[in-house]
């Protein structure tokens, strides 16, 4: 269960927030706080991977709660999801650029936006929140985000990359937000032109007559060839430099005659190409014109995360293979990369985990027992595998990870209570 903060005192909005929670079951709960003071403490000790504001809210000064969310470098690892009335447009847009902000919903689209920040959440939690700690075990993270068709998702999705890429200090603010365009424009062209084949003449006609393309591409995915059409996005992280790679599953187009039009006109649409290039200076095509590639290079002042574990064995581990066996010493902890891993006691399937467990083997290893069940590979899977030494000095290093294993510890016990209690019922 992820248990976020939602700084607001309009009963109508939290209610709505515990509905749209339910929906997926147990894997949200909000904790509502009409107190500045109280939100700023409950995010400083939890560590939430996001927070809710309701910036129109007359009885909470959620601009207060963002400088001292922004002024505490410990606290920037969460992200930001705004509500706010038309009538305070500025205020959002007056908020500091530091700010974390996964995304900004107007208080009148909140009921179906909402959810679908929340399934983006959901559907990439791995990918999405617990990045950092690739980075700090392995020194670069490998990632993919697949999403469908809406718009929202371009925005959404190109505030998490880019903004993860500041906190962590490998670009600076201008990057950000020119990588933030870069990222929101080739996401929106492979939506609109890629998948659902909107011309530009198409465009133009549909934006002269209705201002908003939104509803086109809506329209465009009812067709359930168009509708089942995906967008995936890519990306290498290492310490040095970020690439990205943007493919949609439509029939491509020419990119070279766009590419050879050095004209950036703001103007008008149809400059997504032109702009990303404006910002970024190695933009490639594969041949058919429906994957565009591209990088970033990272400031040499920044002040980068190294690698803590950088040095620990990868291992590869095929499906069917075993990891370790029940009974063996527990001399190593094994830090989920990639894959699906079976618990067994005896003959029977007692959990299976995934790269959301982050850790495997971490009660055996810390207790210094011989380890309590057999581990199985269920497909491929990748994993880390950490020594004693190599871990203590890690969490010297980077002390607040003895808070994220001691939760762990605290949700698989919970999970196996859980169980047990199911059983015996």
């Amino acid at each position: 269960m992820r248990r976020f903060p939602v700084v607001s005192s309009d009963p109508a909005l939290n209610d709505r927030v515990e509905r749209i929670c339910s929906k997926f079951g147990d894997v949200f709960q909000p904790v509502f706080l009409d107190s500045i003071d109280e939100a700023l403490e409950y995010i400083r000790y939890e560590l939430p991977e996001f927070q809710l504001v309701h910036f129109s809210d007359e009885s909470v000064d959620g601009q207060a709660l963002i400088r001292g969310i922004t002024e505490d470098p410990w606290l920037h690892y969460g992200g930001v999801i705004g509500v706010y009335s038309r009538k305070d447009a500025r205020v959002v847009e007056d908020l500091p650029r530091e700010t974390n902000i996964v995304t900004m919903i107007r208080r009148g689209e909140f009921v179906e936006t909402f959810f679908r920040v929340l399934f983006i959440l959901y559907r990439n939690r791995q990918i999405l929140f617990q990045r950092d700690m690739q980075l700090d075990f392995l020194g670069t993270i490998h990632g993919s985000l697949e999403m469908d068709n809406d718009p929202y998702n371009a925005r959404t999705y190109a505030s998490l990359i880019s903004n993860f890429l500041f906190n962590s200090n490998y670009v600076d603010i201008e990057m950000r937000d020119r990588l933030h365009v870069a990222l929101f424009e080739m996401i929106m062209n492979a939506i609109e032109h890629g998948n659902c084949g909107i011309s530009y003449e198409e465009k133009t006609a549909y934006l002269g007559e209705h201002g908003d393309i939104i509803p086109l591409i809506r329209e465009k995915c009812r067709d359930p060839e168009i509708g089942e059409r995906r967008v995936k996005v890519t990306y290498r992280i290492t310490p040095t430099h970020s690439s990205f790679e943007i493919q949609d599953d439509g029939d491509g187009f020419d990119w070279r005659e766009r590419l050879s039009n050095e004209e950036v006109n703001l103007g008008q649409h149809g400059h997504g190409i032109r702009m990303t290039r404006h910002y970024i200076d190695n933009l490639t095509y594969n041949d058919v014109g429906n994957e565009v590639r591209f990088e970033v290079a990272h400031e040499k002042q920044a002040n980068a995360t190294p690698g803590i574990f950088a040095n620990q064995a990868i291992l590869d581990v095929p499906d069917g293979e075993v990891v370790f066996r029940e009974g063996e010493e527990s001399n190593d902890l094994f830090y989920i990369v990639t894959g699906k891993l079976d618990i067994i006691s005896g003959d029977q399937r007692i959990a299976t985990l995934t790269p959301d467990d982050i850790f495997l083997g971490e009660m055996s290893f810390l207790l210094g027992n011989r380890r309590s069940a057999t581990v199985v590979a269920r497909g491929d899977v990748r994993l880390v595998k950490v020594t004693k030494n190599a871990f203590v000095t890690g969490i010297q290093k980077q002390p607040h990870y003895g808070i994220f294993l001691a939760r762990l510890l605290a949700q698989r016990l919970s999970r196996l209570n859980q169980q047990v209690a199911a059983q015996s019922g």
